[in-house]
């Protein structure tokens, strides 16, 4: 799928797969994570942290976004889990990604080809008993989960994930009826990338300026080292804000791009650099690409919609690619809207007054 508004915009590929977890992957060394869940967890297995790998070049070329394909289970289906299992890897997954269905969990923890939602049903109502999880809305006649703080602490103390101090459970978002996104950007993930990189998700990842009041919330990043970036950038948008606002918001990873810092001691010859190089990103040799997925609307109208932002970050220095949700859930592919050159990018941000 492309669309070409100016007859000069080149699609690129970016391979997706829908991966599962495979039951035939070796245990890893297990942690109790509480007295309260450790029966959830004992018979789990822990879901390996394998980030896809990137091919690229330096320059203002753009390295290959795409993710290698896994490889064959030879025909093995995976066995039915037990039901520590699917409440262990329960907690795992909503500590990922925060919020999700049923169906949306079965995907992940059970066989491939088994409509495995009773066994989370039963997972989830074993854990809310607990006090781990918790339900606050619907998407049409799914339940949306998502953990308790006492969830939140208890994925902590197994030590199986990366340390997110200031994760949220997703509660108040689905109380106020921003469900509908938060299953969007759980969609996104679980199409992108499955089981195999699911723990190398975070959400709602802010990204801030201080000096020039800069600030915004990435919905997803994924750690993916390559040769020139150690992550991708995600940003869903569910059809609920105006196409102006989706352009902004797009812009403003570029205005993030283009800062740059003074360094250099007083009195001594200094120099500047790009702050997203110095303070964030600081093994990346170019500014992560951002992916935007747009969902939440009628495929035609997500077409349409992917066209005015085409046209309207025309020009963009940063790597910028999109798609819609249906077509990324049919692996097609995806469309650049913008090539990283920090060459210009620098031509547009003035440089800071040095010491």
């Amino acid at each position: 799928m492309s669309f070409d508004d100016t007859g000069h915009r080149v699609p690129v590929t970016v391979q997706n797969s829908l991966w599962t977890w495979s039951r035939d992957v070796p245990r890893a060394r297990r942690r109790l994570i509480s007295s309260a869940v450790s029966s959830a967890v004992k018979d789990s297995a822990a879901a390996p942290i394998a980030a896809g790998q990137a091919r690229g070049q330096g320059g203002v070329t753009d390295a290959d976004t795409s993710l290698p394909v896994p490889p064959a289970s030879g025909g093995q289906r995976s066995s039915t889990p037990t039901a520590p299992r699917v409440r262990g890897d329960a907690l795992r997954m909503l500590a990922c990604v925060r919020v999700a269905t049923a169906r949306q969990m079965a995907r992940v923890i059970t066989a491939e080809d088994a409509d495995g939602r009773s066994y989370v049903r039963r997972a989830m109502r074993k854990l809310a008993e607990q006090g781990l999880v918790e339900t606050n809305g619907k998407q049409g006649k799914e339940l949306i989960w998502n953990l308790t703080r006492a969830g939140l602490r208890a994925v902590a103390d197994g030590n199986e994930l990366p340390a997110r101090p200031r994760a949220g459970t997703g509660a108040k978002a689905v109380r106020a009826g921003f469900g509908p996104h938060a299953l969007a950007v759980t969609e996104t993930i679980l199409t992108f990338g499955g089981r195999q990189h699911l723990t190398d998700w975070q959400v709602e990842v802010n990204h801030a300026i201080k000096e020039t009041g800069l600030t915004f919330n990435t919905d997803a990043v994924l750690a993916s080292p390559g040769k020139t970036f150690e992550v991708r950038l995600f940003e869903i948008d569910n059809g609920t804000m105006s196409r102006a606002k989706l352009a902004r918001e797009v812009w403003d990873y570029e205005r993030y791009a283009g800062h740059r810092v003074w360094e250099g001691a007083r009195g001594a010859i200094g120099g500047t650099f790009p702050f997203w190089s110095r303070y964030r990103y600081t093994r990346s040799e170019q500014f992560p690409p951002l992916h935007v997925v747009l969902a939440g609307k009628e495929e035609h109208l997500l077409k349409r919609r992917l066209e005015a932002l085409a046209e309207a970050v025309d020009g963009i220095t940063v790597s910028v690619f999109a798609t819609t949700l249906p077509a990324l859930q049919r692996r097609e592919k995806w469309v650049r809207l913008g090539t990283d050159n920090p060459g210009r990018r620098r031509e547009r941000y003035p440089e800071p007054v040095g010491r």
